[in-house]
């Protein structure tokens, strides 16, 4: 737990003025923080021990050519487009 004192030492070396109602959300919010690194901490001791297999060269699939929808096709749910393209409005 982050005491009131650690935040108004905080809060003086960072040049900031908090009311009392404002120590205690930062109290809050600090400790939340470091209770985060803390988490990652550990997750990043864990991954040590985690071996990755050196035979993948590459896990991407390879592409293929499909077939599409008719431009027309498309374009009519947006009562056609204009100039074969999708028409929006100019927004302001």
């Amino acid at each position: 737990m982050v005491s009131k004192d650690d935040v108004k030492a905080l809060a003086n070396l960072s040049k900031l003025y908090l009311n009392e109602e404002e120590i205690e959300k930062c109290q809050e919010e600090i400790g939340s923080m470091i209770k985060f690194v803390s988490q990652m901490n550990r997750v990043e001791k864990n991954l040590d021990n985690i071996k990755v297999s050196e035979d993948i060269t590459n896990a991407l699939r390879d592409d293929e050519v499909k077939k599409s929808y008719p431009q027309e096709e498309i374009l009519s749910g947006v009562g056609g487009g204009k100039d074969g393209f999708f028409y929006l409005p100019k927004s302001k």
